[in-house]
């Protein structure tokens, strides 16, 4: 018995078992997921919006901008802090503090968006 792949979806990112089988991998962990990208990507053709464009809710890019601004913010004071001899509880110290500011990701949702519809061509 092989284990299975564990992917991550297309649409919302979340890691997903692949069973071994004929076909093509799934890109999607769920069909409602699959038909979300479909979705989105009927709305940006008819939006003119190019295949590396996504819409996101703004409150999900602040909140990952913000935690993007905290994270670099921790490197920082971990760069001034271990610069001169540093000692292991230095570094240990430098590592929980970057830690506890990476922790924030687990709560950031960037699942992106088809919203609207499209629209009509008379």
């Amino acid at each position: 018995m092989t284990k299975p792949d564990r992917r991550r979806c297309a649409w919302c990112g979340a890691s997903f078992d692949v069973a071994g089988g004929t076909g093509r991998p799934p890109r999607f962990c769920r069909r409602s997921h699959r038909q979300r990208a479909y979705e989105s990507r009927r709305l940006a053709e008819s939006r003119g919006l190019g295949d590396d464009d996504i819409l996101l809710a703004r409150s999900s890019y602040e909140e990952l901008r913000d935690l993007l601004y905290r994270i670099e913010s921790a490197l920082q004071d971990i760069d001034g802090d271990l610069a001169d001899g540093a000692d292991s509880a230095d570094y240990r110290q430098a590592l929980w503090h970057l830690y506890r500011t990476a922790a924030g990701v687990r709560s950031v949702s960037m699942e992106p968006r088809a919203i609207g519809t499209a629209p009509s061509v008379t």
